[in-house]
């Protein structure tokens, strides 16, 4: 009869013959640095995106205005009809 023990995949306890944790190896500097500066490349993608998506909206508004207007008159113009 065959035993099978499985683990779970968690956490893993490095420690030396003598007890002492073994600490993580530091990044190089290099690696730091490249991870940082992807990171604010990301924010600053992410802020031009909203920028334009700000800028088109702010583009927008004039039309919806003029659009308004013409609903306005049209609707201004079935009442003269109407009563007429």
């Amino acid at each position: 009869m065959r035993i099978i023990i499985r683990r779970h995949k968690g956490h893993t306890i490095d420690m030396t013959p003598d007890g002492r944790f073994v600490e993580p190896p530091v990044s190089p500097l290099a690696a730091r640095v490249f991870r940082w500066a992807i990171v604010v490349a990301l924010v600053a993608m992410g802020l031009s995106v909203a920028a334009l998506l700000a800028w088109f909206a702010l583009m927008l508004i004039p039309v919806a205005l003029v659009a308004v207007l013409i609903a306005w008159a049209a609707w201004r113009w079935q009442m003269w009809r109407r009563r007429a």
